[in-house]
């Protein structure tokens, strides 16, 4: 049961971040990578959140190791964030890198405050 929950899970969160960061990135317009940047700090408040209602055993992997991890793409945040520097785009690389990281990091916290309240 874990396995199919893990599979749907990923399965929904990829597709959820295919369609949306699509839709942010037509309606943006820029060549700043702005759907991948938004789709990783909402998966970081999201996950603060799961994690702060402490979620456990199904609803974690649907969740957390499903949906978010298909959902949020470390990959995607490196390769943008490499391709803006090697088109010296020097400062848009480092708004993106630090930005991702540190509203990230800030966006958890903020979930899993907002968790803990639930």
């Amino acid at each position: 049961m874990g396995f199919l929950l893990l599979g749907l899970g990923g399965a929904l969160g990829s597709i959820t971040r295919f369609i949306l960061g699509n839709i942010i990135s037509k309606k943006a317009n820029t060549n700043f990578p702005i759907g991948t940047f938004l789709i990783n700090i909402t998966g970081a408040v999201l996950l603060g959140l799961v994690i702060g209602i402490h979620a456990e055993g199904n609803m974690y992997l649907l969740m957390a190791d499903g949906f978010l991890g298909a959902y949020t793409t470390f990959g995607a945040f490196m390769f943008e964030g490499v391709t803006l520097f090697l088109k010296s785009k020097k400062i848009s690389a480092l708004y993106y890198i630090s930005g991702t990281v540190i509203l990230g990091i800030l966006g958890y916290f903020s979930g899993y405050a907002i968790g803990k309240l639930i």
